[in-house]
């Protein structure tokens, strides 16, 4: 994975051309985090939309569709964020001849930030609410508060991080052989969420998102990771590959405690 990971990187930090035809434009991967925001500051909304399609016909016939979203608000004292993300994957049973749904997954979150008076520093408010078909739940949400800073920030890189305690709630499917008492499951846990930007070349930057909720109740805990590179294709339209890790400690119906995702998506950004 890191092979390919510096072979890309390569490619497109490569100085081949002797002008950048992408010097003039204006987008995703040329600006960092702190400059969008800065550029749209008091607007009601800006952000990206993410989307992938996979079709696959031959020995595979199968259908792969995903999308996410990011909005934003930034004004006098708040900052927020609005987030989506849904997979939906069909493969064609070849020994019935029937197409089967094998995910199904939606993700929503919102986060609130308002600043105090050192800078990059703020108080929080974040909350989920997460639906799979094959994870064994009928959903499972989260909402935390506390205390959010930049612990570095360098000429290309800069991370952020956000601390606090929380509630965890999940509710079983009525489909689950569990009993009444483990149906719906509430407890505190502890978030822990770290965001690392660097920037790579002019049209490039690198992110690793990284959110930790540990149960205090005896709960699962779960971890997710995000390790991407976006890179400016043309206006306001960028390339992204990314590898998704998720991690639960305690996994509904025998489920594995661990699951990943590889892909490459559009990002357009407005």
């Amino acid at each position: 994975m890191r092979k390919y990971l510096f072979l890309i990187l390569l490619m497109i930090s490569s100085p081949s051309w002797a002008v950048d035809p992408f010097e003039d434009f204006h987008e995703y991967g040329k600006l960092s985090d702190e400059e969008i925001h800065e550029l749209h500051k008091g607007e009601m909304f800006y952000g990206d939309t993410e989307f992938g399609l996979i079709l696959s016909k031959g020995n595979t016939n199968s259908t792969s569709f995903k999308l996410k979203g990011n909005l934003y608000q930034d004004f006098e004292k708040w900052r927020n964020q609005f987030k989506i993300d849904s997979l939906y994957k069909r493969d064609q049973n070849d020994d019935t001849g029937t197409t089967d749904v094998t995910a199904n997954r939606i993700f929503v979150s919102a986060q609130g930030n308002y600043k105090v008076g050192v800078k990059n520093s703020s108080l929080f408010i974040y909350g989920d609410y997460e639906e799979d078909e094959f994870s064994g739940l009928d959903f499972k949400s989260t909402i935390a508060t506390g205390y959010g800073a930049r612990v570095y920030q360098g000429v290309k890189n800069k991370v952020d991080i956000d601390v606090g305690p929380g509630l965890y709630r999940s509710v079983a499917d009525d489909e689950s052989e569990v009993s009444e008492d483990e149906q719906n499951k509430t407890g505190y846990l502890v978030r822990v969420a770290m965001q690392w930007e660097r920037l790579v070349s002019k049209r490039t930057r690198f992110n690793q998102d990284v959110s930790i909720e540990q149960s205090l109740s005896g709960l699962n805990s779960r971890l997710k990771s995000e390790t991407a590179l976006i890179s400016q294709v043309i206006g306001a339209v960028s390339l992204k590959f990314a590898y998704m890790y998720r991690y639960n400690s305690k996994p509904e119906d025998d489920n594995l405690k661990y699951d990943s995702e590889l892909s490459a998506t559009l990002v357009y950004s407005f």
